[in-house]
């Protein structure tokens, strides 16, 4: 099967759960009727079994349901206050449906209506429900302006989704939503020409320096590292992770724990993280996600000579957002494999495919994924394993750099 993630932000761009994107292996383009009711029974179970943790962290998790699975037991499984309920559209409303929706709201679970484009005086699964999910493409915002207001008096919690701009998002918040859905987050915005912010910071700087070289010194690099206490004691708690029960006697035996390639992904991931507070946290965890789960895909792929630049094409993928510019001045004063610029920059290159795939997993757009996947030499299956395993990796890595 495969499975992603797509925040929800609340007003303050705190990642207030996210939603499931899925699909079965082998499911047919055209749904033959039972397949949405097995993958939905695939990624609830999954969710039981593998820890709903490892998926969604301590938040919840927005989970499409067709009328047949609701009826269902099966989401049962997980607890009301991780799931939120997603009616999906156009799904037939019956007794037996506003029934069972009664008995899972008495239960403690939370009611979501997805694309809401029915009558809200009319439709009768308005009263049920907690969250009511706009999709601002099919209802632009300034088309909803009255039932908004209804909602809002009802007390009904209004999540804005397919948000694509700041000016969007910056809309829809002036009309009161709660919750906001789409990559609004993760593209640059428009500043003023004066703003100086750099990715130059003088001892990262150095340590990349140094790692560039034919034959890095531990010496140095313990040296540099040594001058920064924030930088020292942050070093010390990933190396004292790699190093078990050993004790570490100083920053240059820590180094020798993790190693010239850990230690150069390090630094980049803690570089990114200095450069501005002011971007929401989900940004630098996309960069992680992205970092590990291009360089499995690479691994896997036919690219493993690439794997390494794959990585670094991942964590820097989000460089435009993080520093308001466009890719090409983002990257301009970084040293990077022509590889990496290549694609970041122009979409073209060695590392395409890895991108291309990337971000197909990311927007759950299955058909592209397989396409890309098979031409790649992936088995398919491969990616769900690997992206949850990506998740978790980003989940202990952030919990170490966000001090």
């Amino acid at each position: 099967m495969f499975i992603a993630r797509q925040p929800i932000f609340n007003q303050n761009l705190d990642v207030f759960g996210y939603e499931l994107l899925f699909r079965s292996d082998h499911q047919s383009k055209e749904f033959d009727g039972s397949s949405p009711t097995r993958a939905t029974a695939t990624v609830v179970s999954g969710l039981f079994e593998s820890n709903i943790d490892q998926i969604v962290d301590d938040k919840c998790a927005f989970v499409n349901f067709d009328g047949d699975f609701i009826q269902s037991s099966t989401l049962e499984l997980i607890e009301p206050h991780r799931l939120i309920i997603e009616v999906l559209e156009g799904v037939e409303v019956d007794d037996s449906l506003i029934a069972r929706l009664k008995e899972l709201k008495n239960k403690g679970y939370k009611i979501a209506l997805d694309d809401f484009v029915e009558s809200y005086e009319e439709y009768p699964l308005v009263p049920l429900a907690d969250i009511i999910k706009f999709d601002i493409m099919a209802t632009p915002l300034d088309k909803i302006g009255s039932t908004v207001q209804k909602a809002r008096l009802q007390k009904k919690i209004l999540l804005a989704e397919k948000i694509e701009t700041e000016e969007e998002f910056l809309q829809a918040k002036e009309m009161k939503f709660h919750l906001f859905q789409g990559y609004f987050f993760s593209k640059p915005r428009i500043i003023k020409k004066s703003d100086k912010r750099t990715i130059s910071n003088t001892h990262y700087t150095r340590l990349l320096s140094e790692l560039k070289k034919e034959e890095p010194s531990y010496q140095i690099l313990a040296e540099i590292i040594e001058q920064d206490v924030n930088l020292a004691y942050r070093l010390m708690r990933v190396a004292s992770i790699r190093s078990g029960d050993d004790l570490l006697y100083s920053i240059k035996r820590a180094l020798t724990y993790m190693g010239l390639e850990e230690i150069e992904r390090w630094i980049n991931i803690l570089m990114l993280q200095a450069i501005d507070h002011s971007k929401p946290k989900e940004l630098m965890r996309i960069s992680l996600i992205r970092t590990k789960f291009a360089e499995a895909i690479a691994n896997h792929g036919n690219l493993k000579h690439l794997r390494r630049e794959a990585a670094m094409m991942g964590l820097f993928s989000t460089i435009d957002a993080i520093l308001d510019k466009n890719m090409s001045d983002a990257l301009k004063d970084i040293s990077l494999p022509s590889s990496i610029k290549e694609v970041l920059i122009d979409q073209k290159g060695a590392l395409l495919p890895v991108h291309e795939l990337l971000m197909a997993y990311e927007k759950g757009d299955w058909d592209a994924t397989e396409t890309i996947a098979n031409r790649m030499g992936i088995e398919a299956s491969i990616l769900y394993y690997e992206y949850l395993s990506t998740i978790e990796w980003a989940r202990k890595t952030f919990e170490v750099i966000d001090m």
